[in-house]
């Protein structure tokens, strides 16, 4: 019983040559440099992520911010108790469903956010700046429209 790799009837594909491992050393490559730079804020690219969203105001309950993120629920709670007891969120049950719990930023948390949203840009665009203005508003602008590809939708 021959393998497919062993067959010849397949090309070899080093890992530097498949998307899937391009996109996921660059996104951990990203996340490494945002985390060390966001670190005198006491949170990481996860908990600013989370930030973006409630900040935003699109997602108000924390079923609606991990379901923008992609993140379980489990996964959810425990990253907003670790910015509740920072002082930079609080929780309240939802005055329309009290079964629901309403996430915003503190004053604290707000003017923490602005802050490392900056530090958080500045990183990104030292970090794509190898691709120049261009290339990198190409590859944002490709990456949405993967995101956005019904392909996604399985």
């Amino acid at each position: 019983m021959s393998s497919r790799a062993d067959s010849g009837s397949a090309s070899v594909r080093y890992p530097h040559e498949v998307l899937g491992y391009l996109l996921k050393h660059a996104h951990l490559a990203l996340e490494g440099y945002t985390d060390a730079a966001l670190a005198r804020f006491g949170i990481t690219s996860r908990d600013l992520g989370a930030l973006r969203v409630i900040a935003g105001g699109k997602a108000r309950s924390q079923q609606e911010v991990a379901g923008v993120l992609g993140v379980d629920r489990t996964s959810m709670v425990a990253l907003l108790d670790a910015l509740e007891q920072a002082g930079i969120v609080v929780r309240r049950p939802s005055e329309g469903d009290r079964r629901r719990n309403v996430i915003e930023l503190t004053k604290f948390g707000r003017e923490m956010f602005l802050d490392a949203e900056q530090v958080a840009l500045a990183v990104e665009k030292d970090f794509a700046g190898i691709l120049g203005d261009k290339g990198a508003s190409d590859l944002r602008r490709s990456l949405r429209a993967l995101v956005a590809s019904p392909v996604l939708d399985v």
